[in-house]
């Protein structure tokens, strides 16, 4: 047993190693004090200086910020539209039906996602007579489009852990659709709401394909920027961004998991706070 114990010890440092050692070296690349890739010669923020001096990198950086918390953003509000919508949904086969829909995006393959969203946009242009077929607002519905089944997908559980009842109980309690929705329901599936954003985020900062066949020549993202530039060569600079960007992902796992824990102690609360009304309802009939 011992050994066996040792082997898968092992096992897992070996993968670990796989994983993360190409992380390693790019952060350790990134504070090389020459232009090789490849030999350290000091430790240096050269290269963190001069990421800031260069104009092209930075503004595909802000091109892509941009698209990202724009997507996120509207990615967030719909999922959550469409996930309550289907969560209430009485009927168990339309239900069905458009959960199928909502995956169908994230089983295509990106490039055929990619290429249908392209003709579509052409197409579309085409009738429209416009003189560009593809722009930011091509690039910002495609991430919209990939990024919304994850979004319905991290709020319909929460939905579904939430007692159905407490919603009707606000509302008995002299609460408005509106004000049981924004007191009761969204407290609960806040955790869900964030999630979806912090996903909608990463996923659309790193997108390559969808973006390369839906932007327009007048925008590009940082994806598209770094792989021009792999034609050529790829200056140290970019691992200096690069390491930066992992930092921030890193961040905002972080901040997910906070937010799982949270999510559990809310629903941990929200039993509670269901049990107690329902022996509240019951001492009222005169049933205990």
């Amino acid at each position: 047993m011992k050994k066996v114990s040792a082997a898968s010890k092992i096992y897992l440092v070996l993968v670990f190693i796989f994983l993360y050692a190409p992380l390693f070296v790019m952060i350790l690349i990134s504070f090389n004090g020459g232009e090789s890739t490849t030999v350290m010669n000091g430790f240096s923020l050269r290269w963190y200086k001069e990421m800031l001096r260069d104009g092209a990198t930075l503004q595909a950086l802000q091109n892509t910020v941009v698209l990202s918390l724009s997507s996120a953003v509207l990615s967030t509000i719909l999922g959550t539209l469409a996930a309550l919508g289907i969560h209430r949904l009485k009927a168990n086969y339309f239900r069905s039906a458009l959960m199928t829909v909502t995956n169908i995006p994230m089983m295509n393959p990106d490039i055929v996602t990619g290429i249908s969203l392209m003709l579509l946009f052409v197409f579309s242009g085409t009738l429209l007579g416009l003189d560009s077929y593809l722009s930011f607002w091509t690039l910002l519905i495609a991430h919209i489009t990939f990024s919304l089944p994850y979004v319905i997908l991290s709020i319909l559980p929460k939905l579904k852990q939430m007692d159905r009842n407490l919603p009707e109980a606000a509302m008995d309690l002299g609460c408005t659709p509106a004000q049981s929705f924004f007191k009761v329901e969204l407290p609960f599936i806040a955790p869900g709401i964030l999630t979806g954003l912090i996903m909608a985020f990463t996923l659309s900062f790193d997108d390559f394909v969808i973006s390369n066949f839906t932007s327009g020549s007048g925008f590009e993202t940082l994806t598209i920027h770094i792989f021009a530039m792999t034609k050529k060569s790829v200056k140290p600079d970019i691992y200096a961004l690069s390491t930066l960007i992992f930092f921030v992902v890193f961040v905002l796992l972080l901040i997910y998991n906070f937010a799982s824990g949270a999510d559990e102690r809310n629903a941990n609360r929200q039993k509670e706070a269901s049990r107690r009304f329902k022996l509240r309802l019951r001492k009222e009939r005169g049933e205990l």
